[in-house]
């Protein structure tokens, strides 16, 4: 009897180890790739806006940028919202007319334009000749990729002094930023060193969408 309930046990503990483990692949399976959400779909928690916060809202899943120039950043947990090496992708779409961006390696500023890191560009049709996929004056893009209403990937990788923007699989942008880069004006802290993410609200008649914003930091 006692042999009898020993190996009972055993089976028993067998067991729940077994749905222990299983619970665990689960929850790691989730996370076997390294991409981190930055946005939940739902509201703008650990995000901050200055100036015309309303330009940003959530609708639908995504974020609404349509309104008065305004920058919306990453401040939350992740990487207590500074990153150095990362890549970084969002699903896009703009409406016809639009112009916006996403700013990385920037800092929170109540107003005007973010004056830290580099500005990706999104903008299909607005009167800016500089499209989707530029890293914002300098090295800027003038062919199309993708088209306004349609969804599309904006990719970007920063490792060490190397910028690679991808629009979709499409490379648009490989860039190395040399030793001693020559910035004049407001452009002196385009540089890489390290920050948080932006996204840009550029005028009352842009209307863009992000979802799925996601990071895979690479530190």
């Amino acid at each position: 009897m006692m042999n009898y309930k020993i190996g009972t046990l055993v089976m028993l503990f067998t067991m729940l180890g077994s749905f222990g483990n299983v619970k665990g692949q689960e929850v790691d399976t989730g996370n076997d790739d390294g991409w981190i959400p930055l946005f939940n779909g739902k509201n703008l928690d650990n995000w901050k806006v200055g100036e015309n916060a309303a330009t940003f809202s959530v609708e639908n899943g995504t974020i609404k940028v349509s309104g008065p120039k305004a920058h919306l950043f990453y401040a939350g947990e992740v990487k207590n919202h500074n990153f150095q090496n990362f890549e970084f992708k969002a699903t896009v779409m703009t409406k016809p007319g639009a112009n916006s961006g996403i700013f990385i390696h920037t800092k929170y500023q109540e107003k005007d334009w973010p004056i830290h890191g580099y500005e990706v560009q999104v903008n299909n049709s607005q009167e800016d000749w500089r499209r989707t996929g530029s890293l914002y004056a300098i090295q800027d893009v003038i062919e199309n990729y993708v088209a306004d209403d349609e969804w599309y990937i904006e990719y970007v990788k920063v490792e060490g002094k190397q910028i690679i923007i991808k629009i979709n699989d499409i490379v648009t942008v490989n860039y190395t930023e040399p030793e001693h880069p020559k910035r004049e004006g407001n452009g002196v802290h385009r540089i890489l060193k390290s920050g948080t993410f932006a996204l840009q609200g550029h005028d009352p008649g842009s209307t863009v969408y992000y979802k799925d914003i996601m990071v895979r930091p690479l530190e």
